[in-house]
């Protein structure tokens, strides 16, 4: 079987690359070892923040500006709902990397935020309780995205642009043969012009020679409701949040469904060299820092009611890797996305298809170059 490009890998960002390469005219194969839009992955957990005042790099910003509008551009082409606008609040000490990194964004790039004391945040979100020297940066360009739909759209935008996807077919191996490229599956060899690589946790074995160490961290996705269920974190009544405190940093989403606000820590759990490191196993030592974080600073939040089990895969300064393979220069590679990264998926997948059909993107894109790590 031949094709122009094939993308190995087909959650978040590999269904977005697919897209983005079957709109622009390439015959594409694509292949994913688990279902589509499967929770074995870093693309699942029903729900996405999405936030432009970006705390980790002022780089990030014009990159998910971008996001937003193809983001609708999707919805409009698929029918689907895919993003809910909702302010993004973010907590900690004037310090704190949160509030430091937010505030910086936003001067670079002349970005329209509220600052807030910690009475002030309480006296318009009651639901949270703060240490006196909190304070908070408040966006409105943000909102949440609905992941596994978003991965679907995202599917079906490629299959209805003529690429062949297939799911539950394991890739063994791949290698660069000339002017092509093979890639072996577990059906066969299928060779093709161009490849990218969008292999989530499994880029640890995909794409160990790009020079880049990539870890694995395993993270624990919770769901809390009180009992009579309530509308205090509903969207109309809580935002999405970010609250940097001494024990590190914890993520919430309001309320779309049965199983309640949505609460996790980011980062924090052990560094592990694969996904064949992880449990997929909900623990009490999973719940418990969570419910702690809760019972401080949203006390009104209730019991946990669900959890997934996700993976984070780990670039060591925590930023993307975007760029052409540094010995294949017909391969194209994503990864690294350091927990952070689904939002940005049809940006990644743009600049994929600019770096596989043109060998360069208009996108800034230094900050995510293979090389930096030399």
């Amino acid at each position: 079987m031949t094709a122009d490009v094939i993308v190995l890998g087909l959650g978040g960002m590999g269904s977005a690359a697919a897209s983005a390469l079957a709109r622009r005219g390439a015959t594409v194969l694509g292949f994913e070892q688990f279902p589509f839009a499967h929770h074995r992955g870093s693309s699942h957990g029903h729900t996405r923040i999405i936030r432009t005042a970006y705390y980790e790099h002022p780089a990030y910003v014009p990159l998910v500006k971008r996001a937003f509008a193809l983001w609708r551009e999707l919805e409009r082409r698929t029918g689907r709902h895919l993003l809910t606008s909702c302010p993004c609040l973010n907590i900690g000490t004037v310090e704190s990397e949160v509030v430091r990194g937010v505030r910086r964004a936003a001067v670079e790039h002349a970005l329209e935020v509220e600052s807030l004391t910690a009475s002030e945040i309480v006296a318009r979100y009651p639901q949270f309780r703060l240490p006196g020297d909190s304070v908070g940066v408040l966006e409105h360009a943000a909102g949440f995205l609905l992941v596994e739909v978003c991965v679907r759209a995202h599917l079906d935008d490629a299959a209805s642009h003529g690429a062949e996807l297939h799911a539950e077919t394991p890739v063994m191996s791949w290698r660069s043969v000339g002017n092509a490229v093979e890639v072996t599956t577990a059906t066969g060899t299928h060779t093709a012009a161009k490849l990218v690589v969008t292999a989530g946790p499994w880029a640890t074995r995909l794409l160990a020679d790009i020079g880049v160490p990539l870890t694995v961290m395993r993270q624990v996705q919770l769901w809390f409701a009180p009992d009579p269920p309530s509308p205090l974190f509903a969207r109309d009544r809580f935002p999405t949040f970010l609250l940097d405190t001494p024990g590190g940093a914890f993520y919430g989403l309001p309320a779309t469904d049965g199983r309640g606000l949505k609460c996790a820590r980011h980062y924090g759990a052990p560094e592990l060299p694969s996904p064949d490191a992880v449990s997929w196993d909900v623990t009490t030592a999973d719940v418990e820092p969570v419910t702690a974080f809760l019972r401080d600073h949203l006390p009104a939040a209730g019991a946990n009611t669900a959890a997934e089990v996700c993976q984070y895969t780990l670039t060591p300064d925590r930023h993307f890797v975007i760029d052409r393979h540094p010995t294949s220069q017909n391969v194209a590679v994503a990864c690294g996305f350091s927990g952070h990264g689904f939002k940005f998926a049809p940006t990644v997948g743009e600049i994929l298809a600019d770096l596989t059909l043109d060998g360069t993107t208009r996108h800034p894109i230094q900050l995510f170059r293979a090389g930096r790590m030399a």
